[in-house]
């Protein structure tokens, strides 16, 4: 109820204000349990999504959001969850990665569609990064359930980071054909057969985006981008001393 209250009011003033364009709709099962695997652009990008499809659609989000205290945490809790998503507590990669796993299994064992950012982070560039092998495959292979590759379009560009108010442009979603790896049911704890379902899932999303591909976790770039931000600044003040330094030298005419 809260569910479908929220999806009308969000739902519709998304699509009212930034009229996304959608393809590969009929490739969303009209019933039954499915796996939706998501580039990760935006903040947006769970709400987006949610807004052109007329099921459900369920994503684990952090367990913060739900607890924290005041008036306005119980506001950012109820908005989460009126939209869909599950809280899974993060503290610890393992942790969170068995959390993710498990609340995936329920949401699929009860018949839903089950949104994932398989690359595990958003993008920091725009670019499509390597996926990870945890909570997507594992969910489809103990599940059976079909993963339907998704890609969204330019939603990076409506909220870049830093931008407090939101640029009025129509993003793009691209639904792509359900995957079938039920051939490898039961497999789920073999290493090598969860990167292989991952890559190829991850190949048909970068076919539907048309993202450069980077053959490296996002989480790695995102902390070589911060290392190479650091340096430039610590060079920057470097220089700017030695300039001021230089010019307190200088002898008067």
């Amino acid at each position: 109820m809260i569910y479908g209250a929220m999806k009308l009011s969000l739902g519709g003033s998304l699509k009212l204000a930034f009229r996304p364009w959608v393809e590969g709709l009929e490739n969303i099962p009209a019933e039954g349990p499915a796996i939706l695997a998501s580039n990760h652009l935006s903040f947006s990008d769970s709400f987006f999504l949610p807004a052109v499809l007329d099921r459900k659609v369920t994503f684990i989000a952090k367990a913060e959001y739900f607890t924290s205290p005041g008036v306005k945490g119980k506001l950012t809790a109820a908005f989460f969850k009126g939209v869909g998503q599950l809280p899974v507590d993060r503290s610890g990669a393992r942790g969170a990665g068995e959390a993710a796993i498990k609340a995936g299994t329920e949401v699929i064992e009860g018949g839903g569609l089950f949104g994932i950012y398989p690359e595990g982070t958003r993008s920091p560039d725009g670019r499509l990064y390597r996926g990870k092998p945890g909570g997507l495959a594992r969910v489809a292979l103990a599940t059976g359930a079909p993963v339907i590759p998704v890609a969204m379009i330019d939603t990076e560009k409506i909220q870049p980071p830093g931008k407090v108010i939101p640029k009025l442009m129509r993003p793009g979603i691209r639904i792509g054909k359900p995957l079938d790896f039920s051939r490898y049911h039961g497999m789920e704890s073999d290493r090598f057969i969860l990167r292989s379902v991952t890559d190829e899932v991850m190949y048909e999303i970068m076919k539907l985006s048309g993202q450069e591909y980077v053959d490296i976790y996002a989480t790695a770039a995102k902390r070589q981008l911060a290392e190479e931000k650091a340096v430039a600044e610590k060079a920057e003040k470097a220089a700017a001393k030695a300039n001021k330094a230089g010019k307190t030298e200088r002898p008067a005419a």
